[in-house]
């Protein structure tokens, strides 16, 4: 007689991997349904939504609900917290000092007027990295308006560059929050996923921003307003700003250099926490210099240097007293703590999917779609930013669904950091009115919301579907 209860649990899996999936579903919905319509903060709704999960899915007993909370919240803050603080820091000294005009005015002498929209996209990508963008977009607002009245072009022609140069920074490379919070996520080293966001950030910005945004940009013009603007009467030099700016990314790569020299000694097939192990040990006997790029290229310690050069260079060298530099580092803490519980409850989110098994759920369902990885976080990020707006959680909900299925899969870092840069591609793209940028760039660019649509809506679209496109050739060819 043959025996079919092998299909009885055949079919009880699937029931139960069904279930799991639309559990999936309905948090997304409720994530969504808080933050759209109930207005209810990115923080709070990511919580409920995780405790919800763990009910719904039938798999982890309520009593364990508690502690997967506090343990996913734990595991997640320990790193992002802290390099989100000192950033948030050393971006408010930038600020502070007038290092953004600073940095916008030495570009503008070196690419002269003729090619200012050149000036502006390097000043947006580099400024980017520790200044929010909002922030950078207030403050570079001026230098817009000035470049506009003098040539009697519209404002959209030295906006769009700016703007696609700040949003393809922000969403790609770390140590902004998004991107570091994603490859600390998925376990990849910060100072690779910096090496490839660049490779494919670069291009993204300069097709999106100067070719396609100068195009966008011609079709409406924006006359800037006449008011004199206040600017900072003794800015800091460019060589300086452009130097501390790049001081942590340099150190960060550096390190990640040196790690990676030792790591070809470590044998092949090792799993990812054995060759951590490995390449700890023979850090412990590599030559002292190495050590030493190895300890000033950790990501905490490069920032921390970076932060605390710029409070000496940019604040006591230039009179500023202490109480000054303490109101100014705690004035930073503030939005920068909004951004540490979100990305905290975003690993709440992610220990909760792993917890109950809804996250293996989604990758057994995904597996057998044929679909290269790289796409399905595009799609994952890219969805979020459509419904939520906000690109920071795209990239944590994009990540939070990434991380079981690239669990079986033993991807080189280089291609975890090429899934890195789609999660940001997608963040980055389709902004539109339930975007705070939106608005904030309707406002400083002086144009209706049509006509924002028409050109920053199309822009940061372009840098998702390009940024995606270079990532996926450059994905072909590495190994």
């Amino acid at each position: 007689m043959i025996d079919f209860s092998f299909l009885d649990h055949l079919v009880l899996a699937q029931a139960n991997s069904g279930r799991l999936i639309g559990t999936l579903v309905a948090a997304i919905a409720l994530i969504l349904f808080l933050i759209l319509k109930l207005r209810v903060q990115a923080f709070l709704a990511l919580l409920i939504a995780s405790i919800f999960v763990g009910i719904a899915s039938g798999t982890m007993q309520i009593t364990e609900i508690g502690q997967t909370i506090v343990d996913g919240m734990g595991s997640s803050l320990g790193f992002i917290a802290t390099i989100i603080g000192i950033g948030a820091i050393f971006g408010a000294m930038i600020e502070h000092c007038g290092g953004a005009q600073s940095l916008a005015n030495g570009m503008l002498r070196i690419t002269g007027e003729k090619r200012s929209t050149w000036a502006m996209l390097f000043t947006g990508f580099l400024i980017s990295i520790p200044v929010f963008l909002d922030v950078a977009l207030v403050i570079l607002a001026p230098i817009i308006y000035a470049l506009a009245r003098r040539s009697g072009k519209s404002l959209t022609v030295y906006g769009m560059p700016l703007l696609a140069g700040m949003v393809v920074t922000h969403s790609f490379v770390p140590p902004t929050p998004g991107p570091t919070w994603v490859a600390y996520t998925l376990g990849i080293p910060i100072g690779t996923v910096i090496i490839y966001s660049v490779l494919v950030g670069l291009p993204t910005a300069i097709l999106a921003g100067i070719f396609y945004g100068g195009r966008v940009a011609k079709s409406i013009h924006i006359a800037p307003p006449e008011l004199e603007v206040e600017k900072e009467s003794n800015p800091p030099s460019f060589g300086i700003i452009a130097a501390i700016l790049l001081l942590p990314i340099i150190l960060i790569v550096a390190g990640s250099l040196v790690e990676q020299s030792i790591g070809s000694f470590v044998p092949s097939g090792l799993a990812k926490g054995e060759r951590a192990d490995a390449i700890r040990e023979l850090m412990a006997a590599a030559p002292m210099w190495q050590q030493i790029i190895s300890f000033l290229g950790h990501p905490v310690i490069a920032l921390l240097l970076s932060t605390c050069l710029s409070l000496w260079l940019l604040g006591t060298k230039r009179g500023a007293s202490r109480d000054v530099l303490m109101d100014v580092s705690t004035r930073a803490l503030g939005p920068a703590g909004i951004i540490i519980l979100i990305t905290g409850a975003g690993g709440v989110f992610k220990g909760m999917l792993g917890a109950s098994g809804v996250g293996q759920a989604l990758a057994n369902s995904v597996d057998g779609l044929g679909i290269s990885v790289i796409f399905i976080a595009f799609f994952f990020s890219a969805i979020s930013r459509i419904a939520q707006g906000s690109a920071t959680m795209a990239m944590v909900m994009a990540a939070s669904l990434m991380v079981d299925i690239l669990g079986p899969l033993d991807l080189s870092d280089a291609k975890l950091s090429l899934i890195v840069v789609a999660i940001a591609c997608g963040a980055a793209g389709f902004s539109h009115v339930n975007d705070s940028g939106f608005w904030m760039v309707s406002r400083y660019l002086r144009m209706t919301e049509k006509e924002t649509f028409k050109t920053w809506s199309m822009v940061s679209t372009a840098v998702a579907f390009i940024g995606i496109a270079i990532a996926s050739v450059v994905w072909m060819i590495v190994a």
